[in-house]
C-alpha cells in the first residue's frame, strides 16, 4: 500500500518517518519528497507498506497526530497522474521551429 504525507515539519527525514509508520507494520520505503534545485524539503512525502490491513490501521492511527511539531495528514495515496509539459508548442504537435523564410534563398 501506497500512503501520502502531508504537512510534514521540514526538517522531517526519511528515516523518521520510516520510524513512524514502522510501528504499524512492515514499511518497504519512506521517502520525503524534495525540491530539485534547493534540495529541501517540500513537507510531504510517501511510504510504502507490505501489508494492505496495516498501512490501513497506520493510516486511521496516524491522520491528523502531531508528529515532530505539525499536524500531519496521512492518506492513501493517489495514483500519479500524467502531467503535460506546458511547454511552447506542446498541444500542437510539429517541430515548433521558427522557420522563418525558409525556403527564401
Amino acid at each position: 500500500m501506497n500512503i501520502y504525507v502531508s504537512n510534514l515539519n521540514f526538517s522531517t527525514s526519511s528515516e523518521s518517518l520510516q520510524e513512524l509508520f514502522s510501528g504499524f507494520g512492515e514499511v518497504t520505503s519512506a521517502k520525503i519528497i524534495t525540491d530539485r534545485e534547493t534540495g529541501r524539503s517540500r513537507g510531504f512525502g510517501f511510504v510504502e507498506m507490505t501489508d494492505d490491513t496495516e498501512g490501513q490501521n497506520a493510516i486511521t492511527e496516524l491522520n491528523e497526530t502531531d508528529f515532530e511539531g505539525k499536524t500531519i495528514g496521512v492518506n492513501i495515496a493517489r495514483p500519479k497522474t500524467e502531467r503535460s509539459s506546458g511547454g511552447y508548442n506542446s498541444s500542437r504537435g510539429g517541430n515548433g521551429g521558427g522557420g522563418y523564410n525558409r525556403n527564401r534563398y
